[in-house]
């Protein structure tokens, strides 16, 4: 798939955030990259065979005290790990939407755990 499209994929993920939650992600820059960096996947305890679809970096907004002046939050969404684990178009925008909705999560302090038992994960 071509970055552009895949971008905009993930733009009508974002889009899908309903406002009252789309409004706290200010300071939290959402971008592309083919494959996730080798510290990616060890700070992630990604094993081999596995994939990285998406991560989080930055501080969750439940664990915010005396916040500012601050970089922003970062959510990667990694391109060629989602086109490895999808068989089709159709799964990669699936994919795409979960994974975003996923990353976002996390920005919300919404831990693995508790996505797995929300049916997100």
């Amino acid at each position: 798939m071509e970055r552009r499209e895949f971008e905009t994929l993930v733009g009508k993920a974002l889009d899908g955030i309903p406002d009252e939650l789309y409004n706290f992600l200010d300071n939290v820059d959402v971008v592309v990259e083919d494959w996730p960096t080798p510290t990616q996947l060890v700070v992630s305890d990604i094993e081999d065979g596995e994939y990285l679809l998406g991560l989080y970096e930055g501080i969750p907004l439940t664990a915010r005290h005396e916040y500012g002046n601050v970089l922003p939050d970062k959510i990667t969404i990694f391109q060629r790990s989602i086109e490895e684990v999808c068989d089709s178009k159709d799964e990669i925008i699936e994919q795409v939407r979960d994974t975003v909705v996923h990353e976002v999560a996390h920005h919300f302090g919404i831990d693995d755990e508790r996505l797995h038992e929300l049916g997100v994960a």
